[in-house]
């Protein structure tokens, strides 16, 4: 498949980005006292190598009044320079243009860096849904201070030698908060009109003009709907485009969707696999009809083929593919050889890169742990002493160790006892909306394609199979199976597990109690499945809430359909009881019993067992054997990858 559209250059003042793919502002938490550090560095040169026309760094804060519990580049102090100046050393010499992003929260500051509650500086006091904070009204003084900071924070990016600016008002953060006449009710010159609501930001972009001259590009980002009931919507935030975009001072907009001010806007940043693959385009062609400057976007455009129908269609002029990024820094490579089979495609997860930053760790990605890892991982050096490896389990553990360990120059055979690989991603992508997360098995399974695994499928392992192969080493990652603890009237009960359910041999009554002791995909999944079904279904989760320990832009999503779909959900409950109609869950902060009635089935979500059958018989066994995944501890397609990686790299 061709790509002219993609591949082709674009210019703009006089810099030429050699293809239509960037890297948007995106915080990878790789700072040591607000500046870059050596990984974050080698994170982005991986991507300018890769092929990538143009990397924004991320959000950097301008003035100290911005600074917070998550850590931000101090853009308003000198000792940022040199980091930038690293970055963009190692990334111009791939042809890779490097811009600086410069912002300031606002209201969504609801932690200082110390963990106290922050002092919140906003246009007006009008509080925050999200992170429940009251702002203090910015004084007239302090709106003039912060405009000059932007300024200064875009000199120290031109003395780094960064080849572009772009300031943020999107997200709903500070200078969205005064573009929004429902966050802005000040009476001075910075509201109360739609033209005085537009002055803090022409202000700073004329001042971020004058400071870094005539040479460097400035652009702003905007949300072309903020998403959120206090948000601005599409048609208003047209006329705000159309009215930034006349002055002289900007040379392209960035759009966006969603807000940060509230829990259902804020899953629009950086958006799930349940909102359809580039659903923002529309955005950015309103907004690209009505503007004479170019038009960037960004949202879901995880595959080229997604990026090359947005610019073919005159939608925008270049696409934000930050998560295919991390997830293939070479994609853009790659799809300029025309290896599109080769790419390793986004799945939207959310899970290694938007997950850890909001908790607070570098990011990575499930698929790729090399991302994020490049300073241990980016390059693997050849196997001293090329060896017989065995892998035993064909899902993402087994896959990625065997392709790490045959890249390296081992032999590896991967044995896999059913007649299909990818373990149990094979049934997390029969759960509702999360077909796409089979890619992950595709993925995986074509890296051990090219890596010249070789695999054999229907080939379950026993003592007599490993002495007949006769391996140097054995990598064990048969997974594991649904853990069912002793439940008392079991049974009597009608109680199924999750994988009967998926795999259609279990036969669930019209009334369903969930036991979800883990607070995942699979409690959520099965109680959206069944409701679908026509089932009435209660979730009763051992915890705080649905999908706790699932990355929150995901878990909100699935959480309102619930909603929708009218699932009554029971938080805090363990179950220990059921009989023929009936479930018993104790309260696990009141002690008390809680008793569902008139049950036909209970679908028993209660985690699950390492499958270490095989390891337990090898204990004895003289040679190198190795237990990753599931095998070892049932965690995540997360810790299975990297374990794969981690051994792989090592062996």
């Amino acid at each position: 498949m061709e790509l002219p559209t993609l591949l082709s250059p674009l210019t703009i003042r006089g810099h030429t980005f050699k293809n239509r793919i960037f890297s948007t502002g995106h915080m990878t938490v790789m700072l040591q006292d607000g500046v870059p550090t050596d990984r974050m560095v080698a994170y982005h040169a991986a991507r300018a190598k890769g092929g990538a026309a143009l990397i924004i760094i991320e959000a950097a804060r301008t003035h100290p009044s911005g600074d917070s519990g998550r850590p931000a580049i101090r853009a308003y102090d000198d000792a940022c320079i040199p980091g930038y100046k690293r970055i963009a050393e190692a990334c111009h010499p791939h042809g890779c243009k490097v811009f600086g992003q410069l912002t300031h929260p606002g209201r969504e500051m609801p932690l200082t860096a110390e963990g106290t509650h922050a002092v919140a500086y906003a246009p007006s006091a009008i509080p925050n849904e999200r992170f429940h904070v009251m702002p203090r009204e910015m004084p007239i003084a302090m709106v003039r201070e912060l405009i000059v900071s932007f300024g200064s924070a875009a000199r120290r990016l031109q003395q780094a030698g960064l080849d572009g600016v772009e300031v943020v008002a999107a997200h709903g953060y500070l200078l969205s908060q005064f573009l929004n006449p429902r966050t802005n009710q000040r009476s001075d010159d910075y509201g109360g009109t739609p033209e005085n609501c537009l002055r803090f930001v022409t202000e700073i972009l004329s001042t971020v003009r004058a400071a870094v001259g005539e040479e460097m590009i400035v652009g702003l980002r905007l949300s072309g709907d903020e998403k959120e009931h206090d948000g601005i919507p599409a048609p208003e935030m047209l006329g705000i485009a159309t009215a930034l975009a006349a002055t002289d001072d900007l040379d392209y907009l960035n759009v966006a969707a969603g807000s940060s001010s509230g829990l259902a806007g804020s899953t629009h940043i950086v958006p799930p696999m349940a909102y359809e693959a580039g659903y923002t385009a529309p955005y950015a062609a309103a907004i690209k009809a009505q503007v004479p400057i170019p038009v960037f976007v960004a949202g879901r455009i995880n595959q080229p083929q997604i990026a090359e129908t947005v610019l073919a269609s005159d939608q925008a002029d270049m696409c934000g593919m930050t998560r295919a990024l991390i997830t293939d820094p070479l994609m853009p490579v790659k799809t300029s050889e025309g290896r599109l089979d080769d790419i390793r495609a986004c799945v939207a997860c959310n899970q290694a890169c938007i997950g850890h930053m909001l908790n607070g760790y570098p990011i990575s990605c499930i698929q790729h742990p090399e991302t994020g890892r490049e300073l241990e991982y980016g390059t693997l050096a050849p196997a001293g002493d090329p060896r017989k490896v065995m892998v035993i389990g064909g899902g993402p553990a087994g896959l990625k160790a065997a392709s790490i360990a045959a890249k390296r120059g081992h032999r590896a055979t991967l044995y896999e006892a059913h007649a299909t690989l990818g373990g149990q991603v094979n049934l997390a992508q029969m759960l509702p909306g999360r077909a796409e997360f089979g890619g992950v098995t595709t993925n995986l399974s074509h890296e051990a394609e090219l890596a010249e695994v070789s695999i054999k499928l229907n080939a379950p392992v026993t003592l007599q199979t490993i002495e007949a192969a006769a391996p140097d080493a054995i990598i064990l990652a048969t997974g594991a199976t649904p853990y069912m603890p002793v439940v008392e009237g079991a049974d009597e009960a009608h109680m199924v597990e999750p994988w009967a359910v998926l795999q259609g041999t279990a036969n669930v009554g019209s009334r369903v109690v969930i036991a979800d002791w883990r607070c995942d995909w699979v409690g959520i999944g099965m109680a959206e499945r069944l409701a679908l079904d026509g089932c009435h279904v209660r979730l009763v989760v051992n915890g705080q809430s649905p999908g706790q320990s699932i990355p929150q832009y995901a878990r909100d999503v699935a959480l309102g359909t619930l909603h929708k779909l009218g699932v009554k959900v029971t938080t805090h409950a363990r179950l220990f009881g059921a009989d023929q109609d009936s479930a018993y869950f104790q309260h696990t902060l009141s002690g008390e019993a809680l008793v569902m009635e008139e049950v036909d089935t209970v679908v028993t979500a209660l985690g699950h067992r390492s499958d270490d059958a095989l390891a337990r018989e090898l204990a004895d066994w003289p040679g190198d054997v190795h237990i990753i995944g599931d095998c070892l501890a049932p965690r995540t397609v997360e810790e299975a990858v990297l374990d794969g990686l981690r051994i792989g790299a090592t062996l």
